[in-house]
């Protein structure tokens, strides 16, 4: 596939070009993307239907991923593809400036970087993104992707009516956090004490504890909230969990929970916990088991209301968008390497096994 050529500055992220097909279980694979040079800011070139040629249109980005992590580079080629499939071509009529946060400093630093450049749009990938540039901007378009309860963090009025100038794609509604306790039990029957990892900074914690609190009872397991976002509070917490038997784990939708992904599942699988995520992803990164949306389409998805933006669109008038799917993957190889026996019926059910 051929692209144009563009200027490309970068700092601290990773430069590619994208344009692979995209399905449900051929989302971008990861292991086909290039590692380049390292920045935080990048121009990416993109082939795509050309719209007419007008003024160059600038589009911010601001992920809150490392540059290097493979989810994040999906999850930008899926934005990608949807921007080409939409007949924006970089160096002719849009250019992408992005910014790679993966803490609430990064994220107010990076943000007003962003803002300063004046974009027609940006694209905010998760609460801590949205929030920081709704403290620099009222102004600016700002479309979301995998937020929780967007209404309860402020971020828009209502799902239907947004208000303001953000509108974007929720993650999943709270009612799903019961879901993971209820699996958790399925799938390791001897628990009776369940740890559930929150991050404290993000609100959204808070709720769907709640509701795994409100199932807790008619599956008698006793519930103990870890609040923590720092590696080494994450592993103390788990290590001292861990001396107790009949103990599993419910790992809460965060931005901490993202980014340190690979430290909570291996010290799942070192303490011998079972353990429940909130994105297939995590599961298909080793964990046990995981049950919620997919979270690369959304991306697509989201190029399609930067599109719309672009052409005139108010963000008050683009109404909210909620998963209408999710997905249960489980990895057999993490069951068998705790001693798990699958029960058929929650094989039977799954999207996806991992073996």
């Amino acid at each position: 596939m051929k692209s144009r050529s563009a200027a490309v500055s970068c700092r601290s992220v990773k430069c590619y070009p994208f344009g692979r097909k995209h399905g449900r279980h051929q989302a971008v694979k990861r292991r086909d993307f290039i590692t380049l040079l390292g920045g935080a800011a990048v121009a990416w070139p993109l082939a795509a239907r050309a719209q007419q040629t007008g003024r160059m249109r600038r589009i911010g980005v601001l992920m809150n991923f490392a540059a290097d992590d493979p989810e994040g580079q999906a999850r930008i080629a899926a934005f990608h593809q949807g921007l080409q499939e939409s007949g924006w071509t970089l160096g002719r009529n849009a250019r992408i400036d992005a910014r790679w946060a993966v803490d609430a400093d990064s994220s107010r630093r990076y943000a007003a970087e962003l803002v300063g450049l004046a974009p027609d749009v940006i694209l905010a990938s998760a609460a801590a993104a949205v929030g920081a540039l709704q403290q620099t901007t009222r102004t600016i378009p700002i479309v979301f992707v995998t937020v929780i309860d967007p209404v309860g963090a402020g971020f828009v009025e209502s799902l239907a009516h947004p208000s303001g100038n953000i509108t974007g794609f929720s993650l999943f509604e709270y009612t799903l956090s019961g879901k993971w306790l209820e699996l958790l039990k399925e799938i390791a029957p001897s628990v009776t004490r369940a740890a559930v990892l929150r991050d404290p900074a993000v609100g959204s914690g808070a709720g769907q504890y709640a509701i795994i609190q409100a199932v807790a009872p008619s599956l008698r397991v006793e519930l103990r909230p870890i609040d923590a976002r720092e590696p080494g509070e994450i592993e103390r917490a788990i290590v001292t969990f861990a001396r107790t038997p009949n103990g599993g784990l419910i790992i809460a939708g965060s931005p901490a929970a993202v980014v340190h992904r690979n430290l909570i599942i291996t010290l799942a699988a070192r303490h011998q916990l079972p353990a429940v995520y909130p994105q297939p992803y995590f599961a298909r990164s080793g964990g046990l088991m995981a049950y919620g949306s997919d979270t690369v389409s959304p991306f697509r998805r989201a190029a399609g209301y930067v599109d719309r933006i672009l052409k005139g669109a108010k963000p008050a008038d683009l109404p909210v968008q909620a998963p209408t799917r999710y997905e249960l993957v489980i990895n057999l190889k993490t069951a068998k390497a705790l001693g798990l026996e699958m029960p058929a019926t929650l094989l039977a059910r799954a999207d996806e096994v991992i073996e």
